[in-house]
């Protein structure tokens, strides 16, 4: 072979197809790349992000570049912000020359946690889920999905019982549409409606502040998820919420679960 011939290769996926049926997803999924996620005080967050990155395709097209996905993660810059995956499903689009994009990023995010008396600081990890999307009018829609870790005393076995009661520790998974929302703030605000918050690392003292602090503050499975909804639609950076609770029980082998979705009123807006 010689060099001229080396180099003119077929470009098959930009053949026409007389299928002509289009798309709707097409893509990457399952890929994985190290990242730096900057949080609120600007401090960068190792962590490893698992892409799914798809457009759109016409029908008269028989393929996408592939390739291209990777590239562009390749290209993202050596310090992450949540608005630089909105640019990233944009520079997506143009690279594909497709009108509809779906971007999705799921990650473990960490955050500094101190324990209530005695001070010890320690990490704690959370699940995380950036999803970017856009229609044929190519405006972008952003949600931040978090999955949170907390502890969840029932009140009906505090009734009931001459002494203890029943806890579980509960996955609270909040998915909202926000303005400038990060992720510790989120955090936050979900942990504040739990019986209470956990913790990487606790002392002694500490336990006995946990311990108490679910006893005093008992909640039901919908009792969560009420009081999760409240305090998202509340918050004048959030629109949409959608709210999950699924508490592990210690006396069943089953879970409880519940789930709320809704929107702030306009009355609040």
């Amino acid at each position: 072979m010689n060099a001229p011939e080396r180099f003119f290769l077929p470009d098959t996926q930009s053949e026409n197809d007389h299928r002509n049926l289009p798309i709707q997803r097409v893509g990457v999924k399952g890929l994985r790349y190290p990242m730096l996620v900057i949080n609120h005080n600007g401090e960068a967050i190792p962590t490893v992000g698992n892409f799914s990155m798809t457009v759109g395709l016409p029908g008269d097209q028989k393929g996408t570049h592939m390739s291209r996905f990777v590239a562009l993660l390749d290209a993202l810059p050596e310090r992450i912000a949540l608005s630089d995956f909105a640019r990233l499903e944009a520079a997506m689009r143009d690279q594909q020359h497709a009108e509809t994009g779906y971007l999705e990023v799921e990650f473990p995010y960490f955050i500094r946690k101190t324990a209530p008396v005695s001070g010890v600081s320690s990490l704690l990890d959370y699940d995380a889920r950036i999803i970017i999307e856009s229609g044929s009018a190519q405006a972008q829609h952003t949600s931040i999905e978090l999955t949170i870790a907390a502890t969840s005393l029932c009140p009906c076995s505090k009734n009931i019982s001459d002494y203890g009661a029943h806890n579980q520790r509960s996955h609270l998974t909040v998915k909202v549409e926000a303005d400038g929302l990060d992720l510790e703030e989120l955090a936050r605000l979900v942990e504040a409606q739990a019986s209470c918050e956990v913790y990487g690392l606790l002392k002694r003292p500490d336990e006995k502040y946990v311990t108490e602090r679910a006893y005093d503050n008992p909640k039901f499975v919908e009792d969560l998820v009420r009081d999760i909804a409240l305090a998202l639609a509340a918050h004048r950076k959030i629109h949409r919420y959608h709210v999950k609770a699924e508490n592990f029980e210690s006396i069943h082998n089953h879970s409880a679960f519940a789930e709320l979705w809704g929107e702030r009123p306009r009355s609040l807006s």
